[in-house]
C-alpha cells in the first residue's frame, strides 16, 4: 500500500479559479501529501495565483497547450515514487483520491471508475460506452471507465508511456490502454463524481473522436492483430461471398471477388508482422 507521503499528486488546470482552491484545501485536509502540483496550462483567469495560495505548488504553461500536456508537465516535475492524477474542477473527492492511492502496491494502476449518474449527459454517457465497449474488445479486458480523468499509479509507469500521451484530452484512454496491453496489473476503483465548477473544456465531436483514434493507436501499438484481423476476415468474407454468389448466378468469378481476397491476405500478413515487431518491442528492455 502507498503512502500519500510517498504520492505527487498532479492536477491539470485551464480557466478553473473558482475550483482549484477548494480542490487543493480538501486533498491538503484529507492526507500529507508529497508534494500537489498544479499545472496552469495558459488560464487568462487567476487559476495560477488561486492554487498558490491554497499551498500548491504550480507550474505555468505561456499558453493553453492541453490537458495531456499538462499531465505531461506534471509527471516529469513529481518526485515522488508514486502519482495521482486528478481534475481541478471540484468533481473528485479527496476521500476516493486517499483510498485510489491505498490500492497502489498491489496494482500497478489504478483508475476512479465512474458511475453512470456521474456522467455529465446522456450524449457523453453513450459515448463514453462506445468507447469502453471498444476498448474491451480490443484489449480483451472489461473496462468500465476508459476516460476517467482520476487515476494513480508508480511514477516509473507513467514515465514508461510518457512518450505516447497526447497533448489533448486523451491521456486517461492512452495510460489506461497501455498499462492493460503492457501486462500491467490495472484495478477499476469505483469513486463518486460532484457537478463541476465552470463548464466542460470536453467537445463531444471533435474531442469523441481524438479519443477514438487514440484507442486504435495504441492498440496497434501493442496487440495490431485486434485490429487487422477482423478488418482481414470482413474483407474476406465479403470477397468469398461475392464469389459464390457469382459463381452461381453468372457462372464465372469477378476481378472485384479476387481483389478483396487477396486484400485480406495482404492485411492479414501486414497485421501478423505488425504483431512481431510489437512483441519484439515489448520485450525489449524497458
Amino acid at each position: 500500500m502507498a503512502e500519500p507521503s510517498a504520492v505527487s499528486v498532479i492536477i491539470p488546470a485551464f480557466g478553473e479559479e473558482g475550483a482549484i482552491g477548494r480542490v487543493i484545501g480538501s486533498l491538503r485536509e484529507a492526507a500529507t501529501w508529497r508534494e500537489i502540483i498544479v499545472i496552469d496550462d495558459g488560464s487568462t483567469d487567476g487559476t495560477g495565483d488561486a492554487a498558490r495560495a491554497a499551498g500548491a505548488k504550480v507550474i505555468t504553461h505561456p499558453y493553453n497547450i492541453g490537458n495531456g500536456a499538462s499531465v505531461k508537465s506534471g509527471i516529469r516535475e513529481a518526485s515522488g515514487d508514486f502519482i495521482l492524477i486528478m481534475d481541478g474542477d471540484g468533481q473528485h473527492a479527496a476521500e476516493d483520491a486517499v483510498r485510489l492511492v491505498q490500492h497502489l502496491g498491489s496494482y500497478d494502476l489504478v483508475v476512479g471508475t465512474r458511475a453512470s449518474s456521474g456522467q455529465a449527459s446522456t450524449a457523453r454517457h453513450l459515448g463514453n460506452n462506445a468507447l469502453n465497449w471498444l476498448a474491451s474488445y480490443l484489449t480483451g479486458r472489461d473496462i468500465p471507465d476508459l476516460t476517467s480523468g482520476m487515476r494513480a499509479a508508480r511514477a516509473t509507469g507513467f514515465r514508461e508511456f510518457l512518450h505516447l500521451l497526447p497533448n489533448g484530452f486523451s491521456t486517461p484512454t492512452t495510460t489506461t490502454l497501455s498499462f492493460i496491453k503492457a501486462g500491467y496489473s490495472v484495478r477499476f476503483e469505483p469513486i463518486a463524481t460532484r457537478t463541476r465548477v465552470g463548464r466542460s473544456k470536453i467537445r463531444l465531436v471533435s474531442d469523441g473522436t481524438n479519443f477514438f483514434l487514440i484507442l486504435l493507436k495504441v492498440i496497434t501499438v501493442f496487440s495490431p492483430l485486434r485490429i487487422f484481423l477482423p478488418v482481414s476476415a470482413l474483407s474476406f468474407s465479403i470477397g468469398t461471398a461475392y464469389a459464390i454468389w457469382t459463381a452461381i448466378t453468372q457462372h464465372h468469378i469477378t476481378n472485384s471477388s479476387v481483389l478483396l481476397i487477396v486484400l485480406a491476405v495482404i492485411i492479414f500478413l501486414v497485421g501478423l508482422v505488425s504483431e512481431q515487431i510489437s512483441t519484439l518491442r515489448a520485450e525489449g528492455p524497458r
